[in-house]
């Protein structure tokens, strides 16, 4: 059986919806799948403000399901005012709820690249992309924000420039002269909505539909799709442990008009570009007039030593764009990326702005140019760097002394994730699919593979485990996946 049918889930006075089953099959997890059905009785009129619904132990024990699905479910229904707890009462819909039709569904699509998860808009234990939510500075951007806002002017309400904020320009440049050793003006940044906006910009302003490009395999999949989106075909370049291997580009496709990489650590095995290769690299893009796009969108976290230089850093020949994000080191719900650019494209940038670029919002980067002015952004990737090292060795430990004999665990020099390898052979979609079941996250490194093979392993992000008891706990549900 291939399907677990949902139980009769409501009292006997309040069944009188048809029963549908949940599909561990589907694309959609099993928690929306829960949290959509109580959602749609309430609005159908079958769950009455004031009607008790199961408890998540008796659901947990009746589907037989991991109780962090059903507590998934539960905290989203009750975040949206659908349902409220009331102790040993138990859990029931909203008193005075006034009842409102879900929105109608999308009809389902097959997946890009075998890979769904980048990224979802949830909150869930192990969830990539994340940073440290609990410990972000919040008192100090409220108060930046309302200051902020206090000081708007009518200047400040117009449309806002599609290059990006002057101040905002202007903390960034003078972040990474210190932070990342690139010696760039105000003029050279461009404030971007993300990577993916940050890419297009590139694709538009010096790439032809056709175009080459190298993308490290494994690699970030939604390069690869974006570049497709594009007309540009991504070429993939094998990565060993010194990163990108530079030989093997320049063999099988040595007339490519870019490379897209992430030497800082490598997007998702975490390794260094070494310097011969980023040297290797820089030659090749010089003597064949081509770009290097250098993602660092972490590469503030190292922990065995201080972080490397940016590959930008030893560009002498114009070749390489810089790209980075808040998402990573601040919140991925600003939607503030940049972009750094050779002082000779600065007029081609400005050009394809104007016709390709809205602007981000302007009050959001005030609060960036004003949280980076006053220090607070250094003192906080500073804070995050010691962090992240204690929780990525507390959750290792954890995870050893849980999963030791069922995966060897990766803990990379940077970044914010850990690799799980299963030592039984189980293939990652499978335990991947296993964990979104038991409400927990995981992306399979084999959606990360330009062929959707390759090793197998478990990608899943430490930021958020508080201490080792924390990561212990969520290593045994796991096992139970």
């Amino acid at each position: 059986m291939n399907r677990t049918m949902l139980w009769a889930m409501f009292t006997p006075e309040t069944t009188a919806a048809e029963l549908f089953p949940l599909d561990p099959a589907a694309s959609q997890p099993l928690y929306r799948q829960i949290y959509e059905r109580v959602r749609g009785a309430i609005a159908s009129g079958v769950l009455k403000p004031g009607d008790r619904i199961p408890s998540a132990r008796a659901l947990t024990k009746e589907l037989g399901l991991a109780r962090g699905t059903i507590d998934t479910a539960y905290a989203l229904l009750a975040a949206e005012g659908y349902v409220q707890t009331r102790g040993q009462a138990g859990t029931i819909v909203t008193p005075d709820l006034k009842a409102r039709a879900p929105v109608a569904s999308l009809p389902s699509r097959p997946e890009v690249g075998g890979a769904a998860s980048f990224r979802p808009d949830t909150i869930l234990p192990f969830q990539m992309g994340l940073p440290a939510l609990d410990l972000f500075p919040r008192k100090i951007w409220a108060q930046l924000g309302a200051q902020r806002a206090r000081a708007m002017q009518p200047a400040d309400m117009v449309h806002p420039s599609v290059f990006g904020l002057p101040a905002l320009r202007t903390g960034i440049a003078a972040y990474l002269q210190v932070s990342r050793g690139i010696d760039c003006a105000p003029a050279q940044v461009f404030v971007t909505s993300g990577y993916r906006h940050t890419l297009s910009l590139i694709a538009k302003a010096l790439l032809t539909a056709g175009d080459l490009v190298w993308v490290e395999d494994p690699g970030y999949p939604p390069t690869r799709d974006l570049l497709g989106q594009m007309g540009l075909k991504p070429a993939p370049v094998p990565v060993d442990r010194d990163g990108l291997i530079v030989s093997e580009a320049l063999r099988a496709a040595p007339h490519a008009r870019a490379a897209v990489v992430t030497p800082a650590h490598q997007s998702p095995l975490g390794v260094s570009l070494s310097l011969p290769r980023r040297l290797a690299l820089l030659d090749w893009a010089r003597r064949h007039d081509a770009w290097i796009v250098e993602d660092d969108y972490d590469g503030e976290y190292r922990y065995v030593s201080r972080p490397l230089p940016a590959l930008k850093s030893l560009d002498r020949d114009h070749r390489v764009l810089y790209a980075g994000t808040f998402s990573k080191v601040l919140l991925p719900s600003l939607r503030l990326a940049y972009l750094v650019v050779p002082p000779n494209q600065v007029e081609r940038f400005e050009a394809t702005s104007q016709g390709f670029t809205g602007g981000s919002p302007e009050l959001t980067q005030s609060i960036v140019a004003a949280f980076i002015a006053e220090g607070h952004f250094a003192r906080h990737i500073q804070r995050m760097r010691r962090l992240y090292a204690e929780r990525r060795a507390m959750t290792v430990a954890g995870f050893e002394a849980v999963l030791g004999s069922r995966f060897a665990i990766d803990a990379q020099p940077g970044g914010m994730h850990l690799l799980l390898r299963p030592r039984d052979g189980r293939a990652d979609r499978e335990l991947v699919a296993a964990m979104r079941e038991a409400g927990l996250f995981g992306e399979a490194l084999s959606d990360w593979a330009a062929g959707g093979q390759g090793a197998q392993a478990v990608l899943v992000n430490f930021t958020n485990i508080a201490s080792r008891e924390a990561a212990e706990a969520l290593a045994r549900r796991l096992v139970m996946a």
